[in-house]
């Protein structure tokens, strides 16, 4: 059982009350069409992200959505630690691979029902050339297509063009900032480097806050 995974462990805390609350923001987020695809991203490392990332994906999929959760961090991703899943390949290898005919190889099903995921994979020399290549573009549709929602963990914002480049190829951007841990200068510039998709992001969650009765995680949304 891996205790990051509160959603799943132990539904009726306050942590995944406020888990289910960001899932139904999300799910209003947009009028006229389906949200679809997620990207979740930070500022810095340490402030959450897979956390978010991985809890959100369990709590659509308890309300009977078919999960894919793509762990778009080919530097550092650990969404197969949390779900333990295998790692020997996964994103980047596939996008060096025949994307169309051989996707489904790479997707693992986890031991929770509708979840399914694509790791990291092997760390490549080249992971902004790999997700702004037109392979990527492809696999992204893909498993738009295939999926109820598409949920990509991506890289915190600061200094690295990856999650700039997925924001353009996803319906919805989340960013997560932590307490006391991300400085607002730099949460700033995290929504500065992201102006241009400022209609995409669907809102900042406040991670790691500490409140009375265990209420540790609190979402603002524009």
């Amino acid at each position: 059982m891996n205790s990051e995974l509160i959603v799943a462990n132990n539904p009726k805390s306050s942590i995944a009350e406020a888990i289910k609350n960001i899932r139904t923001n999300l799910q209003f987020s947009s009028v006229d069409e389906k949200v679809k695809t997620i990207l979740i991203t930070s500022s810095i490392s340490g402030e959450g992200k897979s956390f978010i990332a991985s809890n959100l994906a369990v709590a659509f999929a308890q309300a009977g959505t078919k999960v894919l959760i793509v762990d778009c961090d080919m530097r550092r991703g650990r969404q197969h630690t949390i779900f333990h899943v295998e790692n020997i390949v996964g994103l980047s290898n596939l996008l060096i691979d025949d994307v169309e005919k051989k996707y489904k190889k790479y997707i693992q099903k986890t031991r929770y029902e509708n979840i399914y995921v694509l790791p990291m994979g092997v760390i490549p020399p080249n992971p902004s050339e790999l997700l702004s290549s037109e392979k990527n573009k492809q696999l992204c549709k893909i498993l738009k297509d295939n999926f109820d929602l598409v949920i990509y963990d991506g890289v915190p914002i600061g200094g690295l063009a990856d999650s700039v480049i997925m924001a353009d190829l996803v319906d919805k951007i989340v960013i997560v900032s932590a307490y006391k841990h991300t400085p607002m200068e730099v949460l700033q510039n995290t929504k500065k480097g992201l102006e241009k998709f400022e209609d995409k992001i669907a809102g900042i969650i406040l991670n790691k806050f500490p409140a009375q009765k265990d209420h540790y995680y609190v979402s603002y949304y524009q």
